[in-house]
C-alpha cells in the first residue's frame, strides 16, 4: 500500500515512533508486511517429538515502513523501518526493540551510489544470501545447519554505515562498517563486510565477506556491546565464546525458462580469545546445491541439499558433519497469498563442543527453525504446512 503526500501515513508512522512526522513533499511512504504461520511437526526436540504453531517460515512475519523523497538533481533521501513479530502471540521478535530487523536512513543517487546509516543487513547477506538457498527454500528449513554461515537473516549490524555503488554493466559492490562504540577500544564489538555481485544474461554471481568482533574477555556472543552477533544453535554452541568470527561465501545461479539451478560454498571461522572455552580456531565449511521449478503459474517446487563439516582440534578427533535435505512446495492463490509445504531432514555425525567446552556427539538442528530446539541425537525431521499473506 503506497500513500503519496499523505498526512495519514505520516500520522501512522508518527504514532508508531512517538514523534510527529511531516509527509514528503515530493516522495512516498509505503507500509508493507508479511503475516506467516504454519503447523509444524518435529520428530525430535531434546528427545521428544512435537507439534506446534510457528510464525515466519516461508517468510518472516513483519511490518515495515519505507519511503523516498526526490531531492532534485538525481538525488533521493530514503529510509526503512522494519519490525519482526510472532503471528501466533502478537509479541515482538526482540523484546524492547521496536525496529529489530532494519532501521536506517540515507541518500541515493543513480550516478554516485547509495549511503545508508543505522541498523542494517550486511552486504555479505544482501548479495550472497539473496541468491543462496534461503530465498527459495526458506531459512526455517533451508538455511545451512544452524545458519552457521550467516547466509540467512540472522546477522544484522547496528550503528552501521553502508555504501553501495551504482550498477556498472551488471556488476555492483557494497561495503559496511559497524561501530563498536567502545571508548578506548574502537575495534571491540565492531563489524565490517564487503561483497560484490554480477548479473549477466541467465547467470547470477555473488561473493561476500563479513567479520564480526566481540573483543577479548567477553563470555558470549550474545553481547550488548557488539554491533552484530553470530547465530546461536547446537551446531556452534561450543564456539559462542569466540573472540571474533568471519564468514566468506560465494553463490551462483543459472535460470532457463521455468528451471533455476544454484550452488553455494561458505567458510565460517570462529577464533578464540582469553575468555573462550576453546583454544584453537575452528572452521565450518558448507557446500550446497538447490533448484526451483515453476510447475504452473500457481505451483512452485524447490529442493536443496547441503553438507557442513567442521575442523578437528580442541581435543576432537572425529570432526562434526551435517547432511541436510530440504524440500518445498508452494501454491499461490494470488501474488499475495500462498499455501506452503516444507519438509527437511538432517543427519549429524562426529563430535563437537558443548557450550561449556566439553566434547559431545554432534546433534541435528534443521535449518534455523530448530536453533533452540535441537535433537538429542544425530537425526531430526521437520514438516510444515502453512499460509503466508503479503501486504
Amino acid at each position: 500500500m503506497t500513500l503519496r503526500n499523505s498526512r495519514i501515513a505520516a500520522g501512522i508512522l508518527g504514532a508508531v515512533i512517538g514523534a510527529p512526522l511531516l509527509a514528503c513533499a515530493q516522495g512516498s511512504v509505503t507500509i508493507y508486511g508479511v503475516v506467516d504461520t504454519a503447523l509444524v511437526y518435529t520428530s525430535n526436540q531434546g528427545g521428544l517429538h512435537n507439534t506446534y504453531l510457528r510464525s515466519g517460515n516461508l517468510s518472516a512475519s513483519k511490518i515495515g515502513f519505507k519511503g523516498v523523497e526526490d531531492l532534485g538533481g538525481g538525488m533521493q533521501a530514503l529510509f526503512q523501518l522494519e519490525n519482526g513479530f510472532d503471528t501466533n502471540t502478537g509479541a515482538m521478535s526482540s523484546a524492547n526493540t521496536l525496529f529489530n530487523r532494519q532501521s536506517f536512513v540515507g541518500l541515493s543517487s543513480a550516478s554516485t551510489g547509495t549511503l545508508t546509516v543505522g541498523r542494517q543487513y550486511t552486504p555479505y547477506y544482501l548479495y550472497v544470501g539473496a541468491i543462496g538457498p534461503t530465498t527459495v527454500l526458506t531459512g526455517a528449513t533451508g538455511a545451512h545447519p544452524g545458519d552457521v554461515d550467516g547466509l540467512d537473516t540472522t546477522v544484522r549490524s547496528s550503528n552501521a554505515v553502508t555504501y553501495s555503488s551504482p550498477v556498472f554493466a551488471g556488476a555492483q559492490v557494497s561495503a559496511l562498517y559497524g561501530f563498536g562504540e567502545t571508548a578506548g577500544a574502537t575495534s571491540t564489538g565492531n563489524a565490517y563486510s564487503l561483497a560484490a555481485k554480477y548479473n549477466v544474461n541467465a547467470w547470477n554471481f555473488a561473493l561476500g565477506f563479513q567479520h564480526l568482533n566481540i573483543g577479548t574477555g567477553n563470555a558470549s556472543w550474545n553481547s550488548s556491546t557488539a554491533t552484530a552477533n553470530i547465530p546461536s544453535s547446537a551446531i556452534n554452541a561450543g564456539y559462542q565464546s569466540a573472540n571474533s568470527a568471519q564468514m566468506i561465501a560465494a553463490a551462483a545461479r543459472y535460470t532457463i525458462d521455468k528451471l533455476m539451478l544454484g550452488a553455494t560454498y561458505s567458510v565460517a571461522q570462529y577464533r578464540p580469545g582469553s575468555g573462550s572455552v576453546f583454544t584453537q580456531a575452528v572452521k565450518f565449511q558448507t557446500a550446497g546445491v538447490f533448484s526451483t521449478y515453476q510447475w504452473s503459474p500457481q505451483v512452485a517446487l524447490a529442493a536443496g541439499y547441503s553438507y557442513t563439516f567442521a575442523d578437528k582440534g580442541n581435543g576432537i578427533s572425529t570432526a562434526a558433519n551435517y547432511h541436510q535435505l530440504s524440500l518445498q512446495e508452494t501454491y499461490a492463490f494470488s501474488p499475495r497469498t500462498a499455501l506452503y509445504f516444507l519438509q527437511a531432514y538432517q543427519l549429524a555425525g562426529g563430535n563437537t563442543l558443548a557450550s561449556n567446552g566439553s566434547i559431545i556427539n554432534a546433534v541435528a538442528a534443521v535449518g534455523d527453525s530448530q536453533n533452540s530446539s535441537a535433537s538429542n541425537g544425530k537425526s531430526q525431521a521437520v514438516l510444515m504446512f502453512g499460509i503466508r499473506h503479503n501486504f
